[in-house]
């Protein structure tokens, strides 16, 4: 299949979303052709032309991204930036027109891009297919092909769905505001791994393995967005027990005297788990290593009482990022206008953060989000009696009308 096969599958899938998703054949150039525009990358302010990988996915992955983009599509007319889309395939629409979750088409753009803005992959249409053909092998493939090392998982609880969180109020407080920052390309999950005839019989292993450079990058991206913060770092590990989390420990705490105004603790895993139960409001910044967290992000991000409400964002080198929300596909109630496009909003605002060096932005859509839900309106994961239940587009359109300037 060729480039301009793709892009007609892409006009036909999407046909409902906003102009920016349709695309004709010849309106985006061959991947080969794109020019490379990650200089723009930390240009913040001085520079207004961004160019950004759209990778709506399958479920319900088009309409909660194509709600994204009209916001992202406000922001750029209230402040005067531009930003081009490239709509991509990846999961199991990828799978339907080319036979593989991660075409080469999909990694070149992306590579050439300021960003990318992921939906959703998967559904239970591809269950049965072999584990190297699943939909989910598209994001494993992104990680690793974009250099995507340090995942940022915020656990947020908005004052006006506190009702939601599963924990008594005297546990809470107002809010809980929690950034899990997880190392996402190392660890037990990449390293040497089999099985062999041991004492008892066949045995099997996984190794952990960590190095200096490894540790030190995700222990300052942790270090730089609690200067951001409240400035409060707690690292995650295990070193009474491991090797790899002795090391962990020393080369966080190495780190850390780059950053005297930033406090930092330490927490062995299991008493982290605890903690966060127990009094999650004082965790500010968590870092720690990829198994670890990602155990813990889930644990942080169930205490908010709505997965439908949170973002995430995977960066590499030079603060390139693929933005997501954590939920999934969602595929039985893809098409209803059910989904809750606030994730993928919030992404987008990280995006601005966190790529594009936008604060001002990123601050903008987190306060249109949180006027519209002060207004009591709700998709149907977050309704609650004596609200207004909307769907995804309302809702997109919504937070869009309540956008200003900052």
């Amino acid at each position: 299949m060729n480039y301009n096969d793709i892009t007609r599958y892409r006009n036909q899938r999407f046909r409902t979303g906003p102009e920016s998703l349709k695309l004709e054949a010849g309106d985006m150039p061959p991947p080969e052709t794109v020019t490379p525009t990650r200089h723009l990358r930390g240009g913040g302010n001085l520079y207004s032309r961004y160019k950004l990988a759209v990778i709506p996915g399958d479920g319900i992955g088009p309409e909660i991204v194509n709600q994204g983009l009209k916001v992202l599509d406000r922001v750029g007319q209230i402040y005067g930036h531009k930003f081009e889309y490239s709509t991509l395939l990846a999961g199991g629409c990828a799978i339907d027109v080319t036979g593989e979750p991660l075409p080469n088409e999909t990694i070149e753009v992306c590579k050439k891009s300021d960003a990318v803005i992921l939906g959703a992959v998967g559904g239970h249409k591809w269950d049965t297919l072999p584990g190297h053909l699943r939909p989910e092998k598209a994001l494993l493939g992104l990680r690793g092909q974009l250099g995507l090392f340090a995942n940022l998982r915020p656990a947020v609880i908005y004052k006006e769905l506190i009702d939601a969180c599963p924990l008594k109020p005297e546990i809470i407080g107002d809010s809980i505001d929690i950034m899990v920052v997880r190392e996402l390309t190392g660890g037990i999950y990449f390293g040497e791994r089999g099985r062999r005839m041991g004492k008892m019989g066949q045995e099997a292993f996984d190794t952990e393995t960590y190095s200096v450079g490894e540790v030190e990058r995700i222990a300052r991206i942790a270090f730089e967005i609690a200067n951001k913060r409240k400035k409060k770092v707690t690292s995650i590990d295990k070193a009474n027990i491991l090797e790899s989390s002795r090391l962990w420990r020393e080369v966080v705490t190495d780190v850390s005297k780059d950053y005297p105004a930033i406090s930092l603790d330490h927490l062995y895993v299991d008493n982290a788990a605890m903690q966060l139960i127990r009094d999650p409001r004082q965790f500010d910044v968590i870092v720690t290593s990829n198994m670890f967290g990602d155990i813990l992000s889930d644990e942080a991000s169930m205490i908010t009482g709505s997965i439908g409400m949170l973002p995430s964002a995977s960066l590499g080198e030079d603060n390139f990022g693929l933005y997501e929300p954590i939920h999934g596909s969602a595929p039985d109630i893809a098409g209803q206008d059910k989904a809750n496009p606030i994730a993928t909003v919030l992404s987008i605002a990280m995006l601005l953060r966190y790529t594009l060096h936008l604060e001002n932005e990123a601050n903008a859509v987190e306060n249109a989000v949180n006027k519209v839900l002060e207004e009591g309106y709700r998709t149907g994961d977050i309704m609650s009696p004596g609200k207004t239940l909307v769907g995804t587009t309302k809702m997109g359109e919504l937070i869009v009308e309540k956008l200003s300037k900052i």
